[in-house]
């Protein structure tokens, strides 16, 4: 669903619990439930149907996908489930036992551990995890608690909706898809857990909303974010492939949804602006943290970022749009 049906359909459904610390009324990426003065239960739930054809490499891609939620929040994986649906009817159950281990590779390098999950039949595969992770109440990093002066900086890559669509059209050439499966693979944990050294006041991760889609999620009613594009990492394939309309019917949805909500500058073309809407799998995180501090870690993460990690904007106060874009 693109941003603004789903906000309509969870509107009404805000828990009333004291325990409740984070919902999903401010569009987080996971939900955190207080169970005492020291510990907080992160609980998220994703699942993406298949963006390669190997299963192994689909379950890790996916798998790190839904970690990640835990991850942006500043927590600490502890369980995950697996959530399935499976074509029975035209693969054999070895596919399913590669996804499976795939996912469960994933889980195991952040420290977590599986613990079971439910698989159905369905004509269209899907694969994701339940996750709970654990934080420290005081210690949560929420998406749109960033302090104006505040750095942004964005540790991956924008453009894999992009280059998984290409992937699905056979347009990639395989070292291309073999450096793209090398980032969506790759995850959050190390950058994440890294964060705690320093002074951030917000984060988030970047997936099915595009760039601009979870930064202006990560706008509050003090501040804006000011964001410059030329900053930005693309994935080199994924702009000839943008100018030749290889692109998912998420990011064109990002795209309309975001356009009365953006100030465009320096009359940005529209391959630039699109690529900023794509629809990411298993995208970088996207940290409000102080200017001091941005380089040092930067240089932390480059090997963990394969050498994306960048600075791309800061926090502003209220402008009359969200999203400053130049």
């Amino acid at each position: 669903m693109g941003p603004e049906d789903l906000k309509h359909t969870i509107s009404s459904l805000v828990p009333d619990d004291k325990n409740v610390l984070v919902s999903f009324e401010n569009s987080e990426d996971a939900a955190v439930y207080k169970m005492n003065d020291t510990e907080a239960l992160v609980q998220t739930l994703d699942f993406i149907t298949p963006v390669v054809d190997d299963p192994y490499i689909y379950g890790k891609i996916a798998a790190a996908n839904s970690l990640s939620d835990v991850f942006a929040m500043g927590g600490k994986v502890l369980t995950a489930m697996n959530i399935v649906g499976f074509d029975a009817k035209n693969h054999k159950s070895e596919v399913l036992d590669e996804i499976l281990r795939g996912g469960n590779d994933k889980i195991k390098e952040c420290g977590g551990v599986l613990m079971g999950g439910h698989t159905i039949e369905s004509p269209e595969m899907y694969y994701g995890l339940s996750v709970t992770g654990i934080i420290h109440p005081d210690k949560i990093l929420k998406n749109n608690s960033g302090k104006i002066g505040h750095v942004l900086v964005l540790t991956k890559p924008i453009g894999l909706g992009i280059i998984t669509t290409a992937i699905k059209r056979d347009l990639l050439d395989l070292k291309a898809m073999e450096h793209s499966v090398d980032i969506m693979e790759s995850l959050n944990y190390i950058p994440s857990q890294l964060l705690a050294k320093y002074e951030v006041s917000s984060c988030t991760d970047i997936t099915g909303f595009g760039l601009l889609g979870h930064a202006l999620e990560s706008t509050s009613k003090d501040h804006s974010l000011s964001i410059d594009s030329s900053k930005v990492a693309f994935i080199k394939e994924a702009i000839p492939l943008c100018e030749q309309g290889v692109i998912p019917g998420g990011s064109k949805k990002n795209y309309k949804y975001l356009q009365d909500k953006i100030e465009y500058k320096n009359n940005l073309n529209e391959i630039t602006k699109m690529l900023l809407c794509d629809a990411q799998t298993s995208g970088g995180l996207l940290i409000a943290m102080k200017k001091e501090h941005a380089n040092e870690y930067i240089k932390e993460i480059e090997d963990y970022s394969l050498g994306y990690v960048s600075i791309i904007g800061e926090i502003i106060p209220k402008k009359l749009k969200e999203l400053i874009i130049f």
